[in-house]
């Protein structure tokens, strides 16, 4: 079966029984509490402060202040149905300079948002690092330097150490093609230097940082633990089949997926990305053995997705496309691929500009199952943002959003069928929240949040999630609304 191929869309589809209906967060959106019980200064906290780097100057100081509503935020979840909760810990809440022993009181905050969670029947899923790097570190020169992938592996070990007893789903990075080349080449996110060859570097030490993480967490954890990573993976797609566009697509996959999968999932970096980035570096930042070290054994693979990129020879980028749509900065996020011209996918468009094509979901999940058979796979992260407000009559109404979920839960549902070992779907985002760098402007949330006045407000959206999570079944799409 192919993603265009038209299946009966009369019938409920039934999920797998054990599949996990989740939704996810990130520590420095929703948190908050910016300076209380010894967190210090992250590169987002320096970064939102920063003039002109955040959309409206807003920053996360108070975000949703879930540091002091998760209590209430738990029992959200467990009104909604879910059955696990994917969040990330602030490493500068639990070390704030990135070295040396962990302030117990973030770790405290930890441990008691996981009691909550298990005490409401919810499983937690703990990501390790969520692009909030200790300013502290990215002083001593940040991603691009080996030594934070040291400090990485060390404090792994001190979360691993602090929550491994009830925590038994692990993520050691989130998207770390975001950190390494919106952070460091495009500079569009923190800590904002546009330095193609400091990006490269970053990768690596990334790739360095969570194979570290993962022997930490493998000696420090039971074995029932599961241990995985979370990759934004481009469905890469060429807008045509000539054979430049073909190799367009080509360049970006390397760039944008295999950089990853090949240390992580292979062992090695793919030669063809070598051969790309020759003119920026010769990659003699890699060292014997690094590549076997970030090639440790995982549980599962995180999956990330929005919406497709379709790349084509250059000469033809679509206004506001020119870096794949990601954050429109004056500087590449895509290091020695300047011939690569992006194009808006066809299809309605979310609040933040990106197609709506779920087809691109159900290709990338039977691309993984054809090239890595044997590894589970989570959505980690899945949603659409749009221009929720709350009506006259007290509710959010958010057709588009209930729309955008089902059609790719519907495509998450093909790829099973066809064989994928697709094993849960976390909703982007449990909450309306900080979105990096465009602040508050762009609501993700499944529940609204009213900034001022902290009112959280479930979507109607919310509501329809939640009987597709009691009920492990997606109703036909006339059904849907």
């Amino acid at each position: 079966m192919t993603a265009s191929e038209v299946r009966p869309l009369t019938a409920t589809r039934q999920f797998p029984p054990g599949f996990l209906w989740g939704a996810a967060t990130a520590a420095y959106q929703i948190e908050g509490a910016a300076a209380e019980d010894g967190r210090t200064p992250s590169i987002w906290d320096t970064f939102s402060h920063t003039p002109g780097k955040v959309f409206g100057g807003h920053t996360g100081d108070v975000a949703v202040d879930h540091y002091h509503r998760f209590r209430d935020d738990v029992g959200l979840m467990k009104e909604l149905g879910l059955t696990a909760y994917r969040f990330s810990v602030s490493w500068s809440r639990v070390q704030p300079t990135g070295r040396g022993p962990a302030v117990q009181k973030g770790l405290d905050f930890y441990r008691s948002l996981v009691d909550e969670l298990l005490a409401a029947g919810i499983q937690p899923a703990l990501t390790l690092y969520h692009w909030d790097l200790p300013q502290e570190l990215e002083d001593a020169g940040g991603w691009p330097e080996r030594a934070t992938a040291e400090r990485f592996g060390e404090y792994a070990a001190l979360v691993a150490d602090a929550l491994g007893d009830r925590v038994e789903r692990w993520t050691t990075l989130n998207e770390p093609w975001c950190s390494a080349f919106l952070g460091y080449a495009s500079g569009v996110h923190a800590p904002g230097r546009t330095d193609p060859v400091a990006a490269l570097r970053a990768a690596h030490h990334l790739n360095l940082g969570h194979g570290l993480a993962v022997q930490a967490l493998r000696a420090a954890l039971p074995p029932r633990a599961e241990i995985g990573v979370s990759l934004n993976l481009h469905q890469v797609r060429p807008l045509t089949e000539a054979p430049g566009d073909v190799d367009a697509a080509r360049r970006i996959d390397a760039v944008g997926n295999r950089v990853w999968l090949g240390p992580m999932l292979d062992g090695a970096y793919p030669e063809d990305l070598a051969a790309d980035t020759a003119r920026l570096t010769d990659w003699s930042f890699v060292r014997p053995g690094d590549t076997a070290t970030a090639h440790q054994p995982l549980d599962f693979l995180g999956v990330n997705y929005y919406t497709p990129t379709v790349v084509s020879v250059a000469g033809g980028a679509q206004p506001g496309m020119a870096d794949g749509g990601h954050g429109g900065g004056s500087f590449s996020p895509w290091p020695a691929a300047d011939e690569v011209a992006f194009h808006q996918p066809p299809g309605a468009l979310t609040a933040m500009g990106w197609s709506v094509d779920p087809s691109g979901l159900y290709d990338l999940l039977m691309r993984l199952t054809r090239e890595y058979p044997e590894l589970p796979l989570y959505i980690t992260e899945n949603g659409a943002a749009y221009e929720d407000a709350v009506g006259p009559d007290g509710a959010v109404h958010d057709p588009e959003r209930i729309a955008y979920v089902h059609s790719h839960l519907e495509a998450v549902h093909q790829a099973v069928e066809s064989g994928a070992d697709v094993r849960g779907y976390f909703l982007w985002s449990l909450l309306d929240n900080f979105e990096w760098a465009y602040g508050y402007e762009k609501r993700f949330g499944a529940v609204h949040v009213d900034y001022e006045t902290q009112v959280r407000t479930p979507k109607a959206s919310a509501h329809w999630y939640a009987r597709v999570a009691r009920s492990g079944q997606l109703p036909a799409p006339e059904a849907v609304v």
